[in-house]
């Protein structure tokens, strides 16, 4: 699903939404009076181009166009999804609604990135209160898929359901917020946990850093892929969550926090938090924090997905709703040529010390070629299930030319023998058309019961034959049976 989405204020988190639906391959449209929103939007796509497509085993679809206009008239025109986020001032976001509505399309959707309104609130005085719903993302929005959303009484139930359709379209999770409430739902946990923060610093308890290193090096790790209640079952051990109820429930009562009181922001609180801050982090750009930060989110989101729980599980599906490779060999277009058989970005976490990919991932890439090549010709899931599979008898690969974190790679998989036991493939993959590097595959098919060689079956022998047969006429591979110091 792609359409045509515009941004109304293009700061930290409009930048944010503007690379999400680009990159997803929407239109973007962009409104922000800021002289440098285009440098400042520019600055967050190429992070966001840089590690976004790293989450994914397959290819994002091709990026959409990225427009700017100098009046919000003419950026609404024709939007499916308007993207409203300016600054928490509700007369300012009165505004703003009022003149989107005389311009844009009555069925388009209004989002409001607002953290802390009810869509009421933003709804009244609307033209078409309806139109108007909260979808309040967290940065970076490009890689962070919670979107919480949050409708009103005035809000269509079949409106509501299209914003979490296209949501979940561009990879991100709706989070419906059933009752609309100041600040949803997240925010709510972040506010009270702000204000501890601020009590413990402003009482020379902890320092800004401190503080972080209680977050990130404990609750904070178990909060990333299990949440508060999941991970306090656990803590329930086999009794579960009603004995840690019975355990804990008491410490509720004791005055730990002060999460009633708010201390008084005075100038020298300010300034503690301010220096100490600066002092933790200051050493670096906030470009470079940004891409630490990415950098950090990718691998903690990718081992996720190598699990599928959690927000790995999202990331899984979206693949699957973006997957543009042949699911079958019904869907290859010519089987006398090469198969594409994997189309991806290389992720950040694939690089070694000499800054391209590690020699270690050419193989796994070669391998998901090789994995995708036995399900197109049958030999998926369901038939390994069925006790037969392929075991890899002998590798070679060449190493050609460097490949980058970034670098958009495809495999063209050419079946040199596919007869009997063996299955004998050759892999290119290529970035454009420079050739990267070659992988070359023996394998034979075995029996799971067994452990030994065995025939496949017709479910598998047929259709490898006949792709077989298809790419005998092609050209012998270079390097084809070649070994190693052999020129």
């Amino acid at each position: 699903m792609t359409g045509t989405a515009a941004i109304i204020g293009g700061g930290v988190i409009g930048g944010g939404w503007a690379a999400r639906f680009l990159l997803m391959g929407w239109d973007v449209r962009v409104f922000d009076p800021d002289p440098e929103a285009e440098r400042k939007i520019g600055e967050v796509l190429d992070n966001a181009r840089r590690a976004l497509p790293g989450l994914s085993d397959v290819a994002l679809p091709a990026e959409g166009t990225l427009s700017y206009h100098t009046t919000m008239s003419d950026a609404v025109a024709g939007a499916d999804w308007i993207q409203e986020s300016v600054p928490e001032r509700l007369p300012l976001k009165h505004k703003v609604f009022q003149t989107l509505q005389e311009h844009c399309r009555p069925e388009a959707i209004i989002g409001s990135s607002t953290s802390g309104f009810k869509p009421s609130e933003l709804q009244n005085c609307a033209t078409r209160p309806g139109q108007i719903v909260v979808t309040h993302p967290f940065n970076p929005v490009y890689l962070l898929p919670l979107i919480e959303l949050v409708p009103s009484e005035a809000n269509p139930p079949d409106m509501v359901a299209r914003a979490a359709e296209i949501l979940t379209s561009i990879g991100c999770f709706p989070l419906h917020v059933r009752k609309e409430i100041d600040a949803h739902i997240a925010d709510r946990f972040l506010e009270a946990v702000w204000r501890e923060a601020l009590w413990l610093i402003r009482d020379g308890i902890a320092t800004t850093e401190e503080i972080d290193n209680a977050i990130r090096y404990g609750f904070g790790l178990r909060w990333a892929q299990m949440g508060l209640f999941e991970t306090y079952r656990i803590a329930g051990g086999e009794a579960g969550m009603r004995h840690f109820i019975e355990q804990f429930g008491p410490c509720l009562s004791w005055p730990w926090t002060k999460l009633m009181d708010v201390p008084e922001l005075t100038e020298d609180l300010i300034d503690t938090i301010a220096v100490q801050s600066d002092a933790q982090s200051g050493a670096h750009p906030i470009r470079a924090l940004e891409r630490i930060r990415d950098d950090n989110l990718v691998t903690i989101l990718r081992g996720l997905k190598a699990r599928d729980w959690g927000a790995g599980r999202l990331l899984n599906a979206q693949d699957r709703r973006i997957d543009s490779l042949p699911a079958s060999l019904d869907d290859v277009a010519d089987l006398s040529a090469p198969v594409l058989t994997v189309l991806r970005a290389v992720p950040l976490d694939w690089t070694d010390y000499n800054g391209h990919m590690n020699e270690a991932r050419y193989l796994q890439v070669f391998g998901d070629a090789t994995d995708k090549f036995m399900a197109l010709v049958g030999c998926d899931m369901a038939y390994i299930a069925t006790g037969g599979s392929y075991f890899t008898a002998e590798t070679h690969i060449r190493h050609l030319s460097e490949c980058r974190a970034g670098a958009r790679v495809r495999v063209e998989t050419q079946c040199l023998l596919g007869a009997g036991k063996k299955m004998h493939l050759f892999h290119r993959m290529f970035e454009g058309e420079t050739l990267l590097a070659t992988g070359e595959h023996m394998l034979i098919h075995v029996s799971l019961a067994t452990r030994k060689a065995a025939e496949p079956d017709a479910r598998v022998a047929e259709p490898l034959g006949r792709i077989a047969a298809a790419h005998a006429g092609l050209p012998r591979p270079e390097g084809a049976g070649a070994a190693v110091g052999v020129r």
